[in-house]
Order: C-alpha cells, then sequence, then structure tokens
C-alpha cells in the first residue's frame, strides 16, 4: 500500500478486524429452543444470553446449558458471544468460567465502567480461557461509562477488548433521559461511543429498538445507527435481522466506487501520488483505506453466505 506511516497503520489496524457483525441477535440463554432456533437464523453475531433475559433462580441451569450449546456447536460460520453477568453479582465469575471453557468467540460483559473494570475482566478471561482465546465485548449503557469513554477504550491497548456495544435502555433509566424516537436525548452518547471506539480500533454496536412491530422505525434507526458510524445494530427478535443486514452492508454503488479508487492507486502512472483523480473526483489516501475497508467488508459478507 501506498501513503505514509499513519494511513499505512490505520490500514492494518481495519483490516486485522474485517468481520460482518451487521446484526447481532441477543437469544434467551434460559430457552433451549432459542438456541437450537439460532443454527437457522442469518445473524452475523449471536448474543446467547444468561444476563437480562434469565431470571435469578434459572441462572445456573442457563449458564450450564448455554455453555453445551456452545461446546456442541452447529451455529457455522455466526460468530457466537456469551453475555455473562456482571463480575461483581454471585454469578459474572462462574459465566466466565463456563463459557470461556465451552470456548465461544467473545464475551460481553454488562455494566463496564472503568479502565480497571476492562482489566479485571481480561484477567478473568485469562485465568479461565481453557481452549481458545474470547475476544471481550463490553456494554456501554451508564453515566459513569459516558464520562471515562476515553479510558475505557485505551484499555483495548493491553487487553483483549475489541468491541463496544451501546446500551440505551440502562442509559435512558439512570439518567431519566426519554428513549423516543430519533434518539435526539442519546446523541452525546451515540457520537462519544463511535468516537473512542474508533480511537482504539474496536468495532461499535449500536443498542437494541424495543418496538418489534415497527418495522418502519426499526429500519430509520438502522439508517441513524450506520450515520452515526456503526458497524451493525443488537437485535431482539429475529425479524430484525433482514433489514439490520441490509443497512449495514456496504450498497453495490459503495463497492464499485470503492474497487474503481483500488484500481485507480494501483496504476502505474499513480505510484507515490497522494492524491488522484477517480470517475472525476478528487481522491485522497485516506479515501483507499475505506475503499479497502468497504471492499474487505463486502467480501466477508459474501464468504459468510
Amino acid at each position: 500500500m501506498q501513503g505514509d506511516g499513519r494511513l499505512r497503520r490505520e490500514f492494518e489496524q481495519v483490516m486485522s478486524t474485517i468481520r460482518p457483525r451487521r446484526s447481532c441477535l441477543y437469544m434467551p440463554g434460559a430457552n433451549a429452543k432459542a438456541l437450537e432456533k439460532a443454527k437457522t437464523l442469518a445473524a452475523d453475531v449471536l448474543l446467547l444470553d444468561l444476563e437480562d433475559s434469565v431470571a435469578p433462580e434459572a441462572k445456573e441451569a442457563a449458564r450450564e446449558q448455554v455453555a453445551g450449546a456452545v461446546k456442541a456447536g452447529g451455529y457455522g460460520k455466526r460468530e457466537v458471544v456469551v453475555r455473562v453477568n456482571a463480575l461483581a453479582t454471585p454469578w459474572g465469575g462462574d459465566d466466565i468460567r463456563a463459557a470461556c471453557a465451552a470456548g465461544p468467540d467473545g464475551i460481553l460483559a454488562p455494566k463496564v465502567e472503568s479502565a480497571a473494570d476492562v482489566a479485571a475482566l481480561d484477567q478473568a478471561l485469562s485465568a479461565a480461557s481453557l481452549s481458545r482465546d474470547a475476544a471481550l465485548w463490553v456494554m456501554i449503557e451508564t453515566p459513569r461509562a459516558i464520562f471515562n469513554l476515553a479510558e475505557i477504550a485505551a484499555a483495548a491497548r493491553n487487553t483483549r477488548l475489541a468491541v463496544f456495544v451501546m446500551g440505551l435502555n440502562d442509559l435512558a433509566k439512570d439518567t431519566r433521559a426519554k428513549l423516543l424516537p430519533g434518539r435526539s436525548a442519546f446523541f452525546y452518547a451515540l457520537g462519544l461511543g463511535v468516537a473512542a471506539a474508533r480511537s482504539a480500533g474496536l468495532t461499535a454496536i449500536d443498542g437494541v429498538f424495543n418496538d418489534i412491530a415497527d418495522t418502519g422505525g426499526f429500519e430509520a434507526e438502522c439508517r441513524q445507527g450506520l450515520e452515526f458510524g456503526f458497524d451493525g445494530k443488537t437485535l431482539i427478535h429475529p425479524s430484525q435481522i433482514e433489514a439490520a443486514n441490509a443497512v449495514f452492508a456496504p450498497s453495490e454503488e459503495e463497492v464499485v466506487r470503492a474497487r474503481a479508487v483500488i484500481a485507480a492507486f494501483a496504476l502505474p502512472e499513480n505510484a507515490g501520488k497522494g492524491v488522484i483523480k477517480v470517475d472525476g473526483r478528487m481522491t485522497e489516501l485516506l479515501h483507499l483505506v475505506e475503499a479497502r475497508r468497504i471492499v474487505a467488508v463486502a467480501e466477508a459478507i459474501a464468504a459468510a453466505r
């Protein structure tokens, strides 16, 4: 790749983490039928939940069931992530040990509020990773987390932290802000979440849309999340998968344009140039970085099919 060292590092960082995460579907860990049905769904990521969807008296049984499902496999190319209970709860430590022993792709931790929380989770994952390392996903869902976004993201330098997941339902509860259509009260949190994630090369996943019946509202919120810069969206029902996959995938026009940019910079006459003209538009090396990312995402989506 042509260009200066900064752009080269940026490109390598982005390309090393390319994986479609357009649709991240929560599946209740206490529901055996749901865990089985997940094997047939077109979601990029399955979030097998041991936290909010599981009653306290069912936590241990759900943990055993989810660990068994992950170990048995059968989920194909879908990324399998287990949402555990917080380390501060009576179940969190056992959740991490059981999940990591089963070998998921990732562990999603709720209520992460500081770099110290990330470090503690990373240590717990290191101690429990008997088969293979799982990536660390964290929920950003409290006022304190929003204030500490920079330090949380910076913790990725020394840990397996890979993904931010926004949790606006909890943030709305804690702040008393109204979670209304358009989410205007949460622009600050959404924007800061994406900016912090990008500063550390992390994936950023938007929060859930609560009204399953409102398909138009859901698609509009997906498009809003895309405009903010999110890579995908967390979902609460399989009916939301198709729209999320469509919105967060590069469009055909974007892919064609990206391939044209890549081809133009590869021409011998453009060697060493920082700015060239592609289809009448002035195009810089930073556009080449984005073009390569778009093509890589499109190819990863095609391969996952």
